[in-house]
This record gives structure tokens, sequence and C-alpha cells, in this order.
């Protein structure tokens, strides 16, 4: 019985959490906002004490800060932040599709396959949320299939920071365009086993999201995403 309870302890855990993540990642929670405990608890429907701890999971993720005199608030990066971050994000991926070239598995290669099917899919309905899990999926697949621990914990936890503001790019028609043509390169690239075509492809593609996210920025237009439900 109680093997049980921790199972659906640690179960409820990860669902609050990945929730939560979504709703911050998706600007459902905008950039500042303070998390309201009360309000999330209704939203979610669990007790304080697993969001709390979701909560701190989170802000040691990079998406949410926890402030002195005000708690909980997502994450709110300046122009500068998002040049840094960045800037090193590009060498990070760069690194990770160079490795993951010469290291991947041909399951792991047929599972990047079928993702990206999958996420043309999202395209096509232009289903943004679907479309950012499933591309999150696969910047994730590369980053493992490079095979170095130390790469991939660092870049998780830069990554984490600027999750959002990578979400909110696709809204423009045509950077979406360019971001799928970018994976459909990465597929090609990644079966052929080139390691520099892999390393430039995913340089390009985060410079590319930064000045998305730059762009958006400076024209105030990073507004939360209208959605129904959770």
């Amino acid at each position: 019985m109680a093997e049980v309870i921790e199972i659906s302890r640690i179960a409820l855990h990860d669902q609050v959490v990945a929730r939560l993540r979504t709703m911050l990642v998706e600007g459902r929670i905008p950039p500042g906002a303070k998390l309201n405990e009360r309000e999330l608890s209704e939203q979610l429907r669990v007790s304080r004490t697993p969001l709390r701890e979701a909560i701190k999971l989170l802000a040691a993720e990079g998406l949410v800060d926890l402030l002195p005199n005000r708690g909980a608030v997502a994450v709110r990066l300046t122009e500068r932040d998002v040049l840094d971050t960045f800037e090193v994000l590009a060498e990070l991926e760069g690194l990770s599709g160079a490795l993951a070239a010469v290291r991947i598995t041909e399951r792991q290669l047929e599972e990047m396959r079928a993702l990206q099917y999958e996420m043309m899919a999202c395209f096509t309905r232009h289903d943004l949320s679907g479309y950012y899990r499933l591309n999150a999926t696969i910047h994730s697949l590369i980053n493992d299939a490079a095979g170095n621990p130390v790469l991939s914990g660092t870049y998780r936890s830069i990554n984490a920071r600027v999750q959002s503001l990578r979400f909110r790019t696709n809204q423009n028609e045509a950077k979406w365009k360019r971001a799928i043509q970018d994976h459909e390169d990465m597929v090609e690239a990644m079966s052929a086993r080139d390691a520099d075509a892999m390393r430039t492809i995913l340089v390009r593609h985060i410079r590319n999201k930064s000045d998305a996210v730059l762009d958006l920025m400076r024209a105030g237009a990073l507004a939360p995403i209208a959605h129904h439900g959770i």
C-alpha cells in the first residue's frame, strides 16, 4: 500500500510540473507575472504542497524566479539576456548536432524522422502547441544523441530560460516556414551523418530564433497565446 501511495504522489507531482511548465512556456502565465498559489491550486485542482514543489523545480529549471518579498514570478528576460543566452545556446546546439551526427543510433534516427512527420502534421493544422512540444522533443533527441551528459545538462539549464520565447516565434508564418525548412535540413544532414552540416544548420536555426525573439520584444508583440483549457 505504501508503494502505491508513493507512486501516486510521484505521478501527481509530475503532472503538476508538466501542466505548470506548459502554462509558463505557452505564455498563459506571462513573463514577469506572479504565480498566485491560490488561483493555480484551483485551476490545477491540487493542494498547495505539490504546487509549491512544482514551482521549486521549475525555478531550478530557469522558468521561474524566486524573488524576495514577491515570491515566485515567471522569468522575464531583457534584450541583453536574450542576446547572451541565445549566443551560448547556438553554440551548444551546434555542438550537439555535430556530435549527434556521428553518434546517433539507427533507432534514434528513425524516431527523429517519425517526430518530424508528426510535427509537419501539426504545422499543416496550425497546431502551435502540438508543434512546439514535438519540436522541443526533436531538439532534446539530438542533444541526447550527442552522448555527452555534461553538454546535455548545460544545454537544458540554459534552454529552459528561453523556452517561452522560442514558442512564440512561430506565430509569424514566414518565420515558422523557415524553421520547418531548417528541421527538414536537419533530418537530411543527420541521415547523411554530416557533422559539419548539422553544426551549421543548428547554429543558423538558433540565431534566427534569437533575431525573431528580439523583433517580437521590440515590437511589444510577446502577448500570451489564447487556449481552451489547461
